[in-house]
């Protein structure tokens, strides 16, 4: 066995990995260096979602000619000199790995000056610097790669498609954004412009990186405690998404992940949310530099705390008295908890006295959507159900009545039987849905007034991706504007006004499954139906109820909804004449 030392070229290729990953992660070193440099104005120019081409110009303060070829030079960095900068470390980069990386596995060029009146070129091929050449004085620096991954194709075959590339690239353009509102970002795609943001305060860069109805409903953020300084805002209700990725945390204005401190969050909204559900935050932690390490990660997007409990429960306090105005609307359940379970208990042993193979859960505060197991044998009870259960015939269909504006229940031949209006008609549509997917469309309302919706850059590009199945379920659309659609008509089930939440809660739902799972179809259909159904507390006219019962057994399975929960509980006159002793 012959043991020797790798060449500079690959050794420079396999660090490339632990930093450069794919597009975004090039884009996102680049603004580091564009941010470090003290830049106000920073420009993203992509073609082919950064297959081809990534380019990014800032108006910082620029390199000398003499320092273009140590800046792409590996450990070579003007931000720290001896081991105790580690631990004192104020900017986005530090370890001078960025530009090395990048040069090695893509061409680049590099034009600068830093304010003497001249500027220089610096080309790199295949990790080798060619000669410094005069270029125009520019105000900043230029940095454009082409062709990223074109001597390493085992990692380029990796790189997704430029569509999702370029959302990727989105998603890190917005982080920056968000990090830092007083510096204008600009983002072009293929020619077409994508952000263009200038500077501005905080809560209006959430309006401009996402749309307009985000910052009247922003709660601000502002916690002192010690030596700790946090600012930021939370969202309301309505900011409350089915999938995550609407929750920013900066460290020192670095983005980072940390699953405690987003629990710290999440556990303040505990009462307000349904698990599975995510509130907005933008947030940023500002901790002494001496407290922190953030040299944990390739992509220093991780960080370690000298006390990351005192951090979580600062921060799990300071947003639950930001969000006590919303609990002071929100009714004291916790202490009805026990009522509320022994309500449901006993429902459960009246409509199954097999207890291990359905568990009702109680639904005061929060509804928690079955584990697997619980789904099965929800299904399985559901199946029992419909083997014995009524025809629609077999209901008395003029002598029917809603109970709390949330049940229906009626009398048939074989005793009593009682429906849960939502998922009714959540099943009613789910069906419908699927079938206008593969052939008619569904009914439409015109609205008297269309309504006009905005939304993010990727959101819109998920729009554009599940508009067919929109308009087969009912809705009518136009393009309004580079990222906003006029509504002109919307299924004939959903209420007027409600339009906005249910394209949403579809958007979110497609975009959080369509990497990870192999037909959306039936997502998008489940997603339209929960949101468009009736819901408990929807009073319902008699007409309302019979037509719904109706549709409810002219579908498919009309025992259990698309998630599994039932739909009817039958009671037979055998089990009532037990419960009052009458036998």
């Amino acid at each position: 066995m012959n043991i020797y030392p790798l060449s500079e070229d690959l050794r420079n290729k396999i660090s490339a990995g632990e930093v450069v990953e794919r597009p975004a992660s090039v884009v996102k070193e680049l603004l580091e260096n564009s941010i470090d440099a003290g830049a106000t104005e920073i420009e993203i120019v992509i073609e082919k979602g950064g297959h081809q081409t990534i380019q990014v110009r800032d108006n910082g303060h620029g390199m000398s000619a003499e320092d273009l070829p140590a800046s792409v030079k590996r450990y070579h960095t003007s931000k720290i000199s001896e081991l105790d900068d580690l631990f004192s470390i104020h900017t986005l980069g530090f370890r001078g790995e960025a530009l090395a990386s990048i040069a090695s596995v893509a061409d680049l060029s590099i034009i600068s000056s830093n304010g003497d009146g001249t500027g220089a070129e610096l080309p790199i091929k295949n990790g080798k610097l060619g000669k410094v050449q005069p270029a125009p004085e520019i105000g900043g620096t230029e940095i454009t790669i082409r062709n990223l991954f074109y001597n390493t194709p085992a990692r380029k075959k990796f790189l997704k498609s430029p569509r999702t590339e370029l959302r990727k690239v989105i998603d890190v353009v917005r982080r920056f954004g968000l990090a830092y509102p007083e510096v204008g970002f600009s983002l072009t795609s293929d020619t077409r412009k994508i952000v263009n943001v200038l500077s501005e305060s905080l809560d209006e860069r959430i309006n401009s990186l996402f749309d307009r109805t985000y910052r009247k409903n922003l709660l601000p953020l502002t916690i002192s405690k010690g030596d700790y300084i946090f600012s930021g805002f939370v969202g309301n209700l309505n900011l409350v998404r089915r999938r995550p990725g609407e929750q920013y945390l900066f460290l020192n204005r670095r983005f980072i992940k940390d699953r405690l401190l987003n629990s710290a969050v999440y556990s303040a909204y505990r009462s307000l949310v349904k698990r599975g559900e995510f509130p907005f935050f933008v947030i940023n932690l500002i901790i002494p530099a001496d407290q922190v390490d953030v040299n944990v990660h390739p992509m220093k997007i991780e960080a370690r705390f000298k006390d990351e409990w005192r951090v979580y429960h600062v921060l799990k306090s300071g947003v639950t008295n930001t969000i006590e105005t919303i609990l002071k609307t929100i009714p004291d359940f916790d202490k009805q908890k026990e009522n509320y379970q022994s309500f449901f208990n006993n429902i459960s042993a009246m409509n199954n006295p097999d207890q291990d193979k359905l568990h009702f859960q109680s639904q005061g505060t929060q509804e928690q959507p079955a584990q697997p197991a619980q789904l099965n044998r929800a299904k399985d009870y559901a199946s029992r159900l419909a083997k014995p259960g009524p025809e629609t015939d077999d209901i008395a269909i003029d002598r029917i009545w809603q109970v709390h504006s949330k049940y229906i229940v009626s009398e048939i031949s074989s005793g009593l039987v009682i429906i849960d209006q939502h998922v009714a008609h959540e099943r009613v549509l789910y069906e419908e849905a699927m079938i206008a997917f593969e052939s008619t469309a569904m009914a439409s309302q015109i609205l008297l007034f269309p309504e006009v919706l905005e939304f993010s850059s990727d959101e819109f590009d998920g729009l554009l991706d599940i508009l067919p199945y929109l308009e087969k379920i009912g809705f009518k659309i136009k393009k309004a504007g580079d990222f906003s659609i006029s509504v002109e008509a919307t299924p004939s089930d959903i209420s007027w006004g409600n339009e906005r939440q249910v394209i949403r809660e579809i958007i979110d739902d497609f975009l959080e499954t369509r990497e990870t799972s192999s037909s959306y179809k039936e997502g998008l259909a489940a997603s339209f139906a929960c949101k468009a159904a009736v819901k408990a507390g929807d009073q319902l006219t008699q007409e309302e109820l019979q037509l719904l019962v109706n549709r409810l057994f002219a579908t498919e399975h009309p025992y259990y909804c698309p998630h599994g929960r039932p739909i009817i509980v039958q009671m037979s006159l055998d089990e009532l004449d037990k419960r009052f002793e009458r036998v």
